[in-house]
């Protein structure tokens, strides 16, 4: 089973910048591919940005430009370098993954969390 850790959020003004980090262990496993989601209050849990073992990434509309995902593979870490961030990215980050365990079954894990707040 993997387990994964966020850290990096945190309350800064709108125009700044935040680096959130996600990373990943456990035994026995593959990481396929890796992500971040967030949840604003009031709202549904959105994809912000995935990235592949290969290195593939997508993003949400609304952060093209700004965020940034990246990802240590030999450390199992994932990283989102966020820049001019404005007020409407204030949410609950969730990191997640998408892997196979050592049955070879495809399964997926979920971090606890980091609160990015972002003030005007």
């Amino acid at each position: 089973q993997v387990q994964l850790v966020e850290s990096g959020g945190g309350l800064v003004q709108a125009g700044r910048s935040l680096r959130l980090s996600c990373a990943a262990s456990g035994s026995g496993f593959s990481i396929f591919a890796m992500g971040w989601y967030r949840q604003a209050p009031g709202k549904q849990r959105e994809l912000v940005a995935r990235i592949t073992r290969g290195g593939s990434t997508n993003y949400t509309d609304s952060v093209k430009g700004r965020f940034t995902i990246s990802r240590d593979n030999a450390k199992n870490t994932v990283y989102l370098q966020m820049i001019s961030l404005k007020p409407e990215d204030t949410a609950v980050y969730y990191c997640q993954a998408n892997y196979l365990n050592s049955r070879f079954h495809v399964l997926d894990a979920w971090g606890q969390g980091t609160l990015v707040t972002v003030s005007s």
